[in-house]
Order: C-alpha cells, then structure tokens, then sequence
C-alpha cells in the first residue's frame, strides 16, 4: 500500500554501518545517534555543553587604543592597514564539540532476517528490528533523558558505554562503574579531558524484565529477558560527578516506556506538527526508502520529505542552544571547524525557517545563545573598539561570546555586523507574535550604543565611514580583508539603530534615528551589481561561497522588488555574478534565499538543484558540506525548509506575498500552518494553472499590502476572523 500523505519519517532496509547514516533523535540538550550492525548497535550519546578544552586565550584583543591610526591609515588609502591590527596571536579555534560515547548492545552472532530501521519525526522515536526482537530510542523532551528499550522474547545482550570513538584524544583519563540495582544495573563511564580538570561523564540506568543480569565489567551480560529499559545522561563537569546521585535522579523517571514516551510526545509532536508541506509527490515515492529517494533528486516526494526531515531535525537539536554546524550530533572528536556555532553566516541559515515555521523552540534556543553571552558581546566592543555597546563573536563554542577567533586572513574580530544579523530572528519572532521581548529591546539598544560611538568617521560628503569594516568572510579585489563601507555593515548599522529606536520611543530614538540617516547609500557598481563595499575604488571579487552584502534583500527588508526595484535590480545582477567558489552547502541555499526574495523562481530551482543534485545528503536525511557527502554539517538540512517557504509565502509587517518564485518543479501542492510576521496564520494550496487559495487567521487586526501573480492590493484583516483569498488562474 503506498501512502496518500507526505511521509514524517524515513526508513532504511539496511544497517548504516557508517555513523553519518544514522538515525537521529534529540531534544535540544542531549542527542542519540543510532547505527551500527543489529549484532552490534550503537547509540553514540551527544550534548550540547560537550566541547573540549584546547589551551585556548578566551579574552578578545585589546586594541582600542590602536583604532584611531587604524581608521586614519585606512581613509588614506592604505588597503592592507588591518592586517597589523591584531595582538599578535596565531589563529584559535573554539573548544571543539565531541560526542560523550556510545551505548553498545551485543546480540549473539547470526544472519538477521527482516532487518529494518526507521525514524518518525512525529515523536522521535528511532526504532531498529529484525526476527524477534526491536529496539526503539528516543530523547524526551519531558524529562531530558536519552530512553532506549529492546524488546523480544528470551533477549541476549551485553550492554556497556564505550568510549572508543574516531578521533578520541591520547591521555583521555577513562574510568568506568558497573553495579548491579534491584531492578538491573547502573553503568557509568568517565572521560577526563588530557591535561585538564574538566570531564563529561554518562550515567545509565538499566531496568530488565525477566532473565538473569550478570556483571562483565565494563558492562553486563543479560540472559532471557523480555525487555530492557535504558535510561542515559551525560554531564560535563568539574572534579567528580556524584554518579550515585545522578543514578537515584534517573530511578525516579523509571516507568514503563510508554509512559515516557507520552510525556515527551506531548510536547515534540505539537511543535513538529504545527507546520506541514504537501507537493502532491508519486505515493510510490513517498514509500522509497530514503536512500533510494536520494537517487530521485527532481522527485517531489524528496522535497516533501527533506522538509518534513529539516523540520525535525531543527527541532531536535535546539533546545538549550540553537543548531551546531553539526546540529547536535557527531560520531567523531575531530569536527570539522570545530562543530561550532558559525555566526557570520551558517547559524542564521540553519534557523532561518524559525518565525515562519512556527518553532518559537528554535527562536527560543536562539535567544538563550544571544542573552547568556551578551556580557562577553560587550567586552569585545569595549577591548577592539573602545565603546560602549556590544559586537558579536563570528565564530562561539556555547561557552564564550568573546571574539579570539581571528587571523590575518580572517579578521573577524573586525566584523560589527554580528549583533544585528544574530537579533534579526528574535525581531521576526516578536513581529510574529506581536510582542516585544524586553530582553530583545535591551540589546538592540546596547547594538545602538555601539554605533553610537563607533560611527564618528566620516567622508568627503560628510557621510559616516564604517571603518574598519569587514564582509565576510571575503575582500575586495586587489586589497586586503579590512576595509571600509561593506554593505553587510551598512545594512546592519542601519537596521540596527532604527529597529533600537523602533523598540525604545523617545530622545533615544531620534538621536538613533539621525545618525542612521547619515550612513551612506548602496553602492551600484560598474557591472550594474549592488557592490560589496560601498567605497570607492574597492573592486568586488565575485567568486566566493557568502553573499553578505546581499543581507538588505534578505534577511532584511531593506531591499525590495516592491519598494527600491533600482536597487533589488543591482542586488539580482550581484546574484547572477556570484560564483559558487568551493561548492559548500550554505552558499547555494543563501543563494536561494536572495533569489526568492527577489521573485527568480528559475534561479531558486538551479540552486536547489546544485544541492540535491550534488549528493549532500547522507542516508539519515543528515547533510555534508561539500557535494558527495564530504564532512557531516547541518546547514543543508536545516535550511532547506526555509527556502522551500520563502519560496511560496513572504511576509513583512505590512506585506503579504503569496507564489513569489514557485519554480515549475512543484506545480501543485499546500503548504499549512504557515507564521506571518502581522500575526496571521496561514494555509496555501496552489494548482498547475496558476490558481490558489490562501486562508488566513489573523490574530490581530491589520492593514496590509497583498502581493500576487495579479499585482497589488490593500487586505484588511480583523483578529479572529478567518479570511480566504483567491489567486486567479493563468
């Protein structure tokens, strides 16, 4: 029987031998990762404060003192004056994200008839079986626990936590414990970090129904049970770790399995399902196995399904902090750039269906990143720059919002446009919903009091100078990457300070106002591209992965076909000119945004295409960064979903546009459940003779500016008053 309905999960008739291919279940603190042989599986545990130490200077630089020659050299001319501008220290990395271990069952050697795994996004639940027996894992959102259960008659395990992952460091100080408990084992494993007072240890709980338990250090040899419930944390900490304690603390969750699984279902199916997307796919490919899914690239049912799997997959890894590069899972100790959150691009990409999408958990996660770290956002304004207010780090382990991640080749310390590219989603958020976050209104008046002493430079016209500036993470033909004017600082400057005024109404306001009415103007270049650097006389170099200076047309509004077309004409040509440089992930679905934004649905479909017809998804619906499966990173994943929407619903505060690049892959469909940033829900369903019907539900009353195929048109919206809206056919 082949399903009517888009599938919310995916399954696979194979073991995934290699940990990229497993299943992924997580409630934004803890992970599990789920593969390996049915005789051997393995749930590589994960969580979000596991980073480990390397030696690293956290302060950010002080260089305050230098920024006035800094900024003359630079007006005069000189491009490579910021490459000095640094404390002399070699490049650092963040502490790295690691996984903690891995959970390992042990089933009697033998063929495995009937083998399969499968995941349902609707709960979470990974479960893998073969003739008689079946193990299920999920992480509850409820209790915050990692719960694991096999199941079948007279079942043979040896179960234990075994820290021997790739990349594990040499001098890892590993202990374990395995005692037997009246209602099984509690089996802890220990990793002290090398040269270090700082460990992560895993505490597991085991509750067996029937047959024998039997202690084989480091874990436990079962005889003929009927089932076995495993209950896993992991901590990362100083000294020791009560593991007694942590043990007492899992026995009171002990129920049956359903039980848990009911409270965490409660909250994870209610944030999955509030947002669903239908494109009328083949029944038959809807029931493929992903893998062979991923052989169908210009399949509707693999869009249907790689939204459904982003969608999870975001939710899953967000919760104390937003997605790493790596989500919140990695089966090896050696991440790439440091399985860190990368601001400067990746972070914003990977929760940029949040407001839309109605997940206020990611938003949330978001926000708890930002205002845990906001102290350390002023220190590196008051140590490079000499102000008051805060700027960004590019690059964050979780643990430090300090800048001390920078080179000669990347001076990202020099980067002022963090602060309002990272707050820009707690704004939509608050648009969404129609309040205003106190927390949110005092940091973007703390970005406002950066600009406030920062902007005093000034050209020829009397115009503020943004310098230095910096766009990353690229830089102008001919000169180094210190600059001056990039648009993306431009924009952010800005935005910045009239969306502070906007939050904080009075003498602030004006004063905010003002000086953002003296920053100078876009720059339209030779080629008729929007410039990257609004200076003069600073060439764009086009091949390059990030489209900073495209943040007017996206995320911003700042830039639109409706309101500046000169300039969304000039940002178009920009878009058309930018090379794809290293063929990362994150580059063609910003690209994607942008064109979106700008109404190009053929250029939205071609930069879909580069990434599903790249290879960039593993088996588990997980993405790479490189086509062919090349480094395990999430930004293809949890992107994706968002450009699946701004591809067919847009809103700003006062505009609604409906159908604004719907490529011809996906004639038919309905997208439900949808946020707009004026507070109405809305359902969309579309037809192949360009007819469709949108209802909305607005939970305040609003005029707003409706943008269709037909052109445009007032829409009056009353709270509580469900609206519908008819897009004439072709």
């Amino acid at each position: 029987m082949t399903d009517p309905a888009p599938v919310h999960g995916t399954w696979e008739p194979h073991p995934a031998v290699r940990w990229e291919d497993g299943f992924l279940s997580g409630n934004g603190h803890h992970g599990a990762l789920v593969f390996g042989d049915p005789n051997d599986e393995r749930i590589i545990v994960t969580h979000h404060t596991l980073v480990r130490p390397n030696g690293r200077n956290p302060r950010p630089p002080q260089l305050a003192a230098g920024l006035p020659a800094l900024q003359d050299r630079l007006l005069a001319g000189d491009t490579t004056a910021a490459e000095s501008f640094t404390d002399g220290r070699p490049l650092q990395w963040v502490q790295p994200f690691h996984p903690a271990f891995q959970v390992r069952l042990r089933r009697p050697p033998g063929d495995c008839p009937d083998y399969r795994r499968d995941v349902d996004f609707t709960t979470g639940v990974v479960r893998t079986a073969g003739t008689g027996w079946t193990s299920r894992v999920f992480v509850s959102r409820a209790d915050d626990v990692i719960v694991q259960q096999a199941s079948g008659p007279g079942l043979t395990l040896g179960i234990d936590l075994d820290h021997r992952l790739p990349g594990a460091p040499t001098g890892l100080g590993v202990g374990h414990g395995a005692v037997l408990t009246p209602e099984g084992a509690l089996l802890s494993l220990r990793a002290r970090y090398p040269d270090s007072d700082r460990a992560c240890t895993g505490v597991t709980l085991l509750a067996v129904t029937g047959g024998t338990t039997t202690l084989v250090p480091p874990g436990v040899h079962i005889e003929g049970a009927r089932s076995v419930l495993l209950l896993t944390r992991v901590r990362r900490h100083t000294g020791e770790l009560d593991v007694v304690e942590e043990g007492r603390a899992l026995r009171d969750l002990l129920t049956g399995y359903d039980e848990l699984l009911d409270r965490h279902a409660a909250l994870h199916r209610t944030a999955y399902e509030r947002v669903t997307l239908d494109l009328a796919a083949d029944p038959a490919e809807r029931a493929l196995a992903g893998s062979e899914l991923l052989k169908r690239p210009r399949s509707a049912a693999l869009l249907e399904r790689l939204f459904a799997a982003g969608r999870y997959h975001l939710l899953s890894a967000s919760g104390l902090f937003p997605p790493r590069l790596t989500g919140l899972w990695t089966g090896d100790w050696n991440t790439a750039w440091s399985g860190a959150f990368t601001n400067d691009a990746n972070l914003n990409l990977q929760t940029a269906s949040a407001a839309a999408a109605a997940l206020p958990e990611v938003t949330q996660a978001h926000a708890t990143l930002i205002h845990r770290q906001l102290p350390d956002w002023r220190d590196n304004a008051r140590a490079v720059f000499g102000t008051r207010g805060a700027v960004a780090p590019a690059h964050t382990d979780g643990e430090s919002g300090h800048s001390y991640h920078f080179s000669r080749e990347y001076p990202l310390h020099l980067w002022t446009a963090g602060a309002d590219w990272l707050l820009k989603p707690l704004v939509d958020h608050d648009e969404t919903t129609g309040t205003r976050d106190p927390r949110t209104a005092a940091a973007l008046a703390q970005v406002a009091l950066f600009y406030e002493d920062f902007l005093t430079r000034t050209d020829e016209a009397g115009r503020l100078v943004v310098v230095p500036s910096y766009s990353p993470e690229n830089r102008p033909a001919g000169a180094s990457w210190g600059t001056l004017n990039a648009a993306m600082d431009l924009s952010a400057a800005r935005h910045a300070l009239l969306t502070a005024a906007a939050y904080h109404p009075g003498p602030d306001a004006d004063r905010w106002r003002a000086l953002a009415d003296r920053l100078p103007p876009h720059r339209i270049n030779a080629d008729g591209a929007l410039a990257e650097w609004a200076w003069p006389g600073l060439a764009d170099s086009y091949d390059h992965r990030h489209l900073s200076h495209l943040y007017g047309v996206w995320p911003l509004d700042e830039i639109t076909p409706y309101d500046t077309p000169e300039l969304a004409a000039a940002a178009h040509r920009a878009l058309e000119l930018r090379g794809a440089e290293n063929d990362s992930a994150h580059g063609h679905l910003h690209h994607a945004l942008i064109a979106a934004r700008l109404g190009d649905a053929d250029r939205v479909a071609h930069a879909l295409g580069q990434v599903l017809d790249g290879d960039f998804f593993h088996d588990s619906l997980m993405s790479a960064h490189y086509p062919k499966r090349d480094v395990y990173n999430a930004d293809a994943a949890h992107t994706l979903p968002a450009v699946l929407i701004e591809m067919l619903v847009q809103s700003a505060p006062d505009r609604l546009v409906l159908l604004p690049a719907l490529p011809t892959s996906c004639p038919s469909g309905a997208l439900r459940g949808v946020r707009t940033r004026f507070g109405a829900e809305l359902d969309l369903t579309w037809s192949p003779d360009g007819g469709a019907t949108a209802v909305l539900r607005p939970s305040r009353t609003v005029r707003v500016e409706l943008r269709t195929s037909s052109g445009a048109e007032p829409l009056h919206l009353v709270a509580g008053e469900d609206r519908v809206l008819t897009v004439r056919a072709r």
